[in-house]
């Protein structure tokens, strides 16, 4: 079967080269589609390579599916000509994901929400994407009455701008490319995104907005607050949650080491809980420091720690494909 993959040349570009290599064997060719600038370059995908062409090209290819990782601008540009192809786009941007009638699916969680005729599928925010694979499950059994998150978010989160004014700031050079207003080396920046005018960042936002959505729980009561760390990749978040129901910590870890797409590592005496630094290359949700909240009654505190370039991006992407085939 044939892929468009629009956006190859990017971070999440080349991690979705891995991921369907890993887990779609279904997927024998690809159509790497990019800007002006890269048309021509070969992509190499299962031992053949494949030269980036245009997306105005890449709608001719006979492809019946996409995948876009080139950002809103060009999601919004060519998402929906491509549907009215017959193509079914699966989008990594955000510029889809609160549009009425369009799915925003993880699939451990929401898959029923696709149908055969939806031709845009939105793929969540990849902080958001982490914490519902772990809430989902709760919230089925238990019912979720508010939610506290602070995240701790890597510079990939940014695209290659992130990674590239960390590396300069720690070679102690001038960065060429600069995604943040302050330096990022040694340094934590309460700032994601874009400020709003309820001084929340869009990025705080995404993450009530497209839980609510996901959850399918309009009007769930939860607060953000995102940060951006000196990580290269891995994005971190402590998760305070108040359940509806009464639980027992037991019940908690069972539910989720039983639930699809997470594991727990979680053995405070042996030290053991998730860092962003052992989550790199993993397709999985992982979550520790699993505990009770004093201070409120059913409350619960959560550690949850994934791979924002894979689990948060390329690997739910192509999970979300393999659904559909």
């Amino acid at each position: 079967m044939k892929l468009i993959i629009g956006g190859a040349t990017g971070l999440v570009g080349r991690e979705l080269l891995a991921v369907l290599q890993e887990i779609s064997p279904g997927i024998a060719e690809i159509v790497p589609a990019a800007s002006e600038r890269s048309v021509g370059k070969l992509i190499r995908f299962r031992g053949k390579d494949f030269p980036v062409v245009s997306f105005s090209r890449a709608l001719d290819s006979g492809a019946g599916y996409a995948i876009f990782s080139a950002g809103s601008e060009v999601s919004r540009r060519w998402a929906m000509e491509y549907a009215n192809r017959g193509i079914t786009v699966i989008d990594n941007s955000s510029a889809w994901r609160k549009a009425a009638g369009v799915p925003l699916v993880v699939p451990e969680v929401n898959a029923a929400s696709m149908g055969p005729d939806d031709r845009i599928i939105a793929n969540p925010n990849c902080s958001t994407i982490q914490m519902v694979a772990v809430l989902s499950p709760l919230h089925q059994r238990y019912g979720i009455k508010r939610i506290v998150v602070s995240t701790y978010q890597s510079v990939s989160g940014s695209g290659m701008a992130g990674t590239a004014q960390l590396m300069a700031e720690q070679n102690k050079e001038q960065p060429e490319l600069r995604a943040y207003p302050h330096p990022i080396h040694m340094n934590v920046l309460p700032h994601g995104g874009a400020f709003l005018e309820n001084h929340y960042t869009s990025e705080e936002q995404k993450l009530v907005d497209e839980t609510r959505k996901i959850l399918n729980a309009p009007d769930l009561p939860i607060t953000a607050t995102v940060a951006r760390i000196p990580v290269t990749g891995g994005h971190s978040e402590a998760v305070n949650v108040e359940l509806k129901k009464p639980f027992m910590l037991e019940e908690i870890r069972s539910l989720l080491e039983t639930s699809p797409g997470i594991k727990v590592e979680d053995n405070p005496a042996e030290n053991i809980y998730p860092m962003p630094l052992m989550v790199r290359g993993s397709n999985y949700t992982h979550v520790g420091r699993i505990r009770r909240d004093l201070s409120v009654e059913n409350g619960l505190n959560l550690w949850i720690v994934a791979d924002n370039l894979r689990k948060g991006a390329a690997t739910n992407a192509v999970q979300i494909l393999n659904t559909l085939l």
